[in-house]
């Protein structure tokens, strides 16, 4: 990047940096990306196709979305200034006149009309200090005619009392907006409720300000995308009087949370309409409303900490629910989405503590799913079917604490399962429901069949046996599961058993027994055994493998240098990973294409688990490998190494080396 580059990023980082509210930053950041147009011009975006534009930050300036839509760049003048014909930018400030002028100016026409018919005309054109949240000509033109109709057929009364309810009696920039405040309006004392959230949008009950901060001589207008309608009921009556949330307030009143939607909040509902608990499952629905634990964490999952009205959400957020877990809340065009998916169908009911929103269909958190309902939800679809076929869904559906070590579906192509599947499968359910963040290095674990089971901790993995974990732990109401990337083999014997019961060791066994280190492989220990196979025995020489047999001294040499200090199976294997082994200096490991080596000699078959170690097969003796060597391999692909034996001409090579120049360039060295 260049100086100027530089310099540019420095402003734009310290300009936003010093703006003093969520609003201001993205004003500030929009007045950055249009100054190339000339003096207080923002650049907007807009989502194509329709007229809603937005003041625009880095991550939305970049990714050219808002709600999923693509949005094309418009450049404006910035609140506060106009145009002059013939000159660059927006150089002149708007003249202040008083706030029945200001709504022409800024477009708000059908406010200003119905201000005048109201006869409110002369109270906003008059002194005072005065907030008008004025509704856009769109926002009236969208209100349903039938309301509309009851507001103009009585100006002097409904009509004035709606407008006075979008003012305030004071002067209320952008700056004193503050997030979860409440105003006063001049409609009875009603509260009027703003919001100011962290991506620069501001809300006034729920209708987003979308030209703030226009100054009058008398007060400042903000411009908002909706007619407001008085609140005066909490979340718990907006739902206690619809009975399209009759299922609703039942399981609210079971599950003992009418305090929570009666107190102060805020919060935001997803409230499931009748039809939502209908297209759940009946066996599922039953068990969760007769599980007062799983019917609560239910109900805590449709609850945000924090109200957010529709207009708040410009992009997928994860934000935090009552029952602890996060909701993915997003959009998509105009519609709200959770989880991805467009399941809202009403928006933007108010009440004094919060605000609903309906959907169709029920959110189920893993808190309230049996061990099969996690897994048919997760990416196991395959260890899903042999649970189910190896009859241990009773297991799954009941309310045993236990905890599934459930393979990839990738993990089965690798593998070849027996025709016992039944106990295959049993050594992937553990007694108790664990946790991953509780195991320890070497803590011994039981399968329901009674069979132990070994945690190994790496730098890099977190593993049972041969299976390492790949995905965080979902947690059920009475198991947990762990997604893990091999299918789990248990150790069948020591590692002299496993060598033995391998045909393709046949000859590394006659070596062990040569070596006189059958008793090494049999007693308790860790070990990490390279074992070579009958093809790397075969790849020697005749008489160098005749040498080294009859060698006991040199061939327990070589067997020890294939043994490693330590149990690592191949998912504790990282880039440069050492082993010390019981004979040499180290053993070098490493992964490449999804291979295990060991000093550049590939497994074949990796985690071969033993009671006392671990067995991988390779197919070549490992062999030290050499600091030559090794710069060697590491250095760049087609390098040549030169040294004085690669001149033909060594008087010339030596006239080179005695030159001044290179005696110079020595010295500077």
């Amino acid at each position: 990047m260049n100086w100027s580059g530089l310099v540019a990023v420095a402003v734009l980082v310290g300009s936003v940096c010093a703006a003093r509210s969520p609003y201001q930053a993205v004003l500030q950041h929009s007045r950055i990306r249009g100054r190339a147009q000339g003096p207080n011009v923002c650049a907007m975006q807009q989502i194509r196709g329709t007229d809603k534009k937005y003041f625009t930050n880095c991550k939305q300036w970049y990714h050219r979305k808002i709600c999923s839509q693509p949005t094309v760049i418009t450049y404006e003048c910035c609140p506060g200034y106009e145009r002059i014909p013939g000159e660059k930018g927006c150089p002149a400030a708007l003249p202040l006149v008083n706030i029945f002028s200001t709504l022409s100016a800024i477009g708000a026409t059908t406010t200003q009309m119905y201000s005048e018919r109201a006869k409110l005309r002369e109270e906003i054109e008059g002194p005072g200090s005065f907030t008008f949240f004025a509704p856009s000509n769109e926002a009236w033109a969208a209100l349903p005619m039938e309301i509309l109709d009851a507001l103009v057929s009585n100006v002097n009364i409904e009509l004035l009392n709606a407008l006075h309810y979008h003012m305030v009696s004071r002067r209320l920039t952008s700056e004193e907006l503050k997030h979860g405040t409440t105003f006063t309006s001049m409609y009875q004392d009603l509260d009027v409720h703003v919001h100011h959230y962290a991506n620069g949008i501001i809300t006034v009950n729920c209708a987003r300000l979308i030209k703030p901060d226009q100054h009058a001589t008398n007060g400042i207008v903000h411009l908002v995308d909706r007619v407001i309608t008085a609140v005066s009921n909490d979340v718990h009556s907006i739902i206690d009087t619809d009975d399209d949330l009759e299922t609703l307030r039942t399981a609210i009143a079971a599950a003992g949370l009418n305090n929570v939607l009666e107190g102060p909040g805020p919060l935001t509902v997803f409230a499931p309409t009748n039809e939502a608990f209908e297209k759940m499952p009946q066996e599922t629905l039953t068990r969760i409303l007769g599980d007062p634990v799983a019917l609560k964490d239910l109900l805590n999952y449709h609850m945000l900490k924090q109200m957010h009205c529709a207009e708040s959400i410009v992009s997928g957020t994860p934000l935090e629910t009552l029952q602890g877990s996060v909701l993915e809340v997003g959009c998509d065009s105009d519609q709200l989405t959770l989880g991805g998916r467009s399941i809202v169908t009403r928006k933007d009911l108010l009440g004094t503590n919060g605000v609903v929103h309906y959907i169709n269909q029920l959110l189920i958190p893993d808190s309230a799913k049996t061990l099969l309902e996690l897994a048919e939800g997760s990416s196991v679809s395959t260890a899903t079917r042999m649970f189910v076929e190896a009859g241990l869904s009773p297991h799954l559906k009941g309310s045993e604490a236990i905890t599934m070590l459930a393979p990839l579906d990738e993990a089965f192509k690798a593998s070849v399962v027996t025709s016992d599947s039944v106990a295959v499968m049993k050594n992937h359910l553990l007694k108790h429901q664990l946790s991953s963040k509780s195991l320890y290095h070497l803590q011994e674990l039981e399968s329901l069949d009674g069979v132990k089971l070994r945690v190994f901790v790496y730098r890099n993995n977190l593993c049972i046996e041969n299976a390492c974990i790949a995905a965080h732990d979902k947690v059920g109401r009475y198991g947990s599961l762990f997604t893990v990337d091999k299918v789990l083999t248990p150790p069948m014997g020591t590692i002299m058993d496993v060598v033995k019961s391998d045909d393709r060791f046949s000859l590394l066994v006659g070596a062990i027994q040569t070596a006189g280190m059958t008793e090494l492989l049999n007693q308790e220990g860790a070990l990490t055994f390279f074992a070579p196979t009958n093809d790397a025995f075969s790849a020697l020489p005749r008489e160098e493998l005749s040498r080294l047999m009859g060698n006991h001294q040199e061939l327990s040499g070589v067997l020890r240098y294939h043994l490693g200090e330590g149990l690592l199976v191949s998912g504790g294997v990282s880039s440069h990973t050492r082993v010390k082994p019981l004979q040499g200096e180290k053993l070098e490991l490493g992964v490449r294409n999804y291979t295990i080596h060991v000093n550049r000699i590939p497994v074949v078959d990796a985690d071969l688990m033993a009671t006392n170690g671990v067995v991988h097969a390779v197919n070549k003796l490992v062999k030290p490998v050499f600091v030559k060597d090794r710069e060697q391999s590491d250095g760049p692909a087609g390098a040549v190494r030169l040294d004085s034996r690669s001149f033909r001409d060594e008087s010339l090579f030596n006239k080179v080396l005695n030159s001044r120049s290179s005696r110079n360039m020595n010295a500077s060295q």
